[in-house]
């Protein structure tokens, strides 16, 4: 994994670009990929992004808050699930369990020995 400031030491190295190039080129996204196009548009790159191993999970960085996120939710976030690539519930009720995290072995501020808390 490469931190952000090595992607853009590399693309200098690789493209030699100007330094307005660079400006232009980093000052929308800072340097991520964008994308511009529908809802199904949208889940066909994260289809493909994610069948080929390019990736395995996105930041989702929408440009307006927080009516983007909340289209992407409506409209994106179903197509991925109609397509097996979206989780339709989670398995476990609490978030330690969806991420496989050990109970703590002494009850604590936040944990009961004797019984779980939902949150």
């Amino acid at each position: 994994m490469k931190s952000r400031h090595q992607l853009i030491l590399d693309l200098i190295e690789r493209e030699r670009p100007t330094l307005r190039q660079l400006i232009n080129r980093l000052a929308g996204a800072r340097g991520h990929f964008t994308f511009t196009g529908t809802p199904l548009q949208l889940a066909d790159v994260i289809e493909t992004w994610f069948r080929s191993g390019a990736a395995d999970g996105f930041n989702v960085m929408p440009q307006i808050y927080p009516s983007g996120l909340e289209r992407f939710v409506d409209q994106v976030i179903p197509e991925l699930q109609n397509r097996g690539l979206f989780r339709t519930s989670y398995e476990e009720q609490t978030l330690r369990g969806n991420l496989a995290l050990a109970r703590p072995a002494i009850a604590g501020r936040y944990y009961k020995a004797e019984k779980e808390v939902y949150l």
